[in-house]
């Protein structure tokens, strides 16, 4: 009786085994289907889109090569959102970026700006790169004005600011796209501005982004994940699940500096999409604090200190 009972045990308990290796082969093979799906559909609109612009890019200058390389950012930058099985819903497009504008939003990770120009076409600000990065940026500059700083100009404030301005001065020139946190933050906040895109003077066009990460985790934690592996993550996921508002735009105000003029919009992007507004300078999470910010708080620090032994000695 016994020795039945274990044949009994040990018989289902390989049918368990069974059923769960069956479920795992069931499951495995349209995962690998869906995932190779979708990195052709990658492969093939970044290979679209160097090809085409580089094709435009031997048309002279003139409303027929804006229209054309307009389309063709927009279907390539739409075949990448298939790529990601991205759901996105727009809201307020009224209030969408115009030619001579910035467009500044909160930024999460690289796909942001897949989602962006898939809804409308933007000059992209950035270094310049090696490998296949710096051929998709060649190619696309050939066939749009897009602005590429070599890594000696970064740093070059003045440079940077002059480019950006005689960029949108000329009203037929597409909007900047810019994530002046110059960071990816988690999506739950939005973190301290940088200044440089705020002192132009030019009208900003506020965009708030905020995913869904029950679907799909978006955001990119650099620290961890490489490119290639976080592309990866994103394209194996059950979807990239997103709501983008446009804002009304904003300009600067009287007596306004730049610092104030930047955390403004950073709060009303923070109000629209559910962010914590935060000051924090979100490049901490990797460098050094400043002394100076070190001093400062060194001094209110003292400032409290000594309040507290006056009172003490007055009482």
């Amino acid at each position: 009786m016994m020795e039945l009972e274990s044949c009994v045990v040990t018989q289902s308990s390989v049918n368990r085994e069974y059923r769960r290796e069956l479920n795992a082969h069931s499951w495995g093979a349209p995962v690998l289907v869906f995932l190779l799906s979708r990195v052709t559909l990658a492969f093939t609109g970044v290979g679209l889109l160097v090809v085409l612009t580089s094709i435009i890019g031997f048309l002279p200058n003139g409303r027929m090569k804006n229209f054309l390389s307009e389309q063709v950012h927009l279907m390539c930058y739409r075949i990448c959102v298939r790529a990601l099985t991205a759901i996105i819903t727009y809201h307020d497009s009224e209030n969408k970026p115009k030619n001579g504008g910035i467009c500044v939003a909160n930024h999460t990770s690289p796909i942001d700006v897949i989602i962006l120009a898939s809804d409308g076409c933007y000059a992209m600000v950035g270094q310049i790169h090696g490998g296949l990065m710096g051929v998709i940026q060649k190619s696309m500059v050939k066939a749009c004005p897009h602005i590429w700083f070599e890594r000696s100009e970064v740093k070059d404030r003045h440079l940077v600011a002059k480019r950006l301005s005689d960029h949108v001065e000329d009203k037929t020139k597409l909007p900047i796209l810019i994530f002046p946190e110059g960071t990816c933050i988690n999506n739950t906040s939005v973190m301290m501005f940088k200044k440089g895109s705020f002192e132009i003077g030019s009208t900003v066009y506020p965009v708030a982004i905020k995913y869904d990460p029950r679907f799909g985790d978006a955001f990119w934690n650099s620290s961890q994940f490489g490119m290639v592996n976080y592309l990866l993550r994103m394209m194996s996921s059950w979807a990239i699940v997103c709501s983008v508002w446009y804002l009304p735009p904003m300009t600067r105000e009287e007596g306004e500096d730049a610092v104030q003029f930047a955390n403004r919009v950073k709060a009303a992007i923070a109000r629209q999409g559910g962010l914590v507004d935060l000051l924090w300078d979100g490049g901490l999470k990797r460098g050094k604090v400043k002394d100076t910010f070190k001093e400062e708080q060194q001094k209110l620090y003292s400032k409290m200190l000594v309040g507290t032994q006056e009172d003490r000695s007055r009482s």
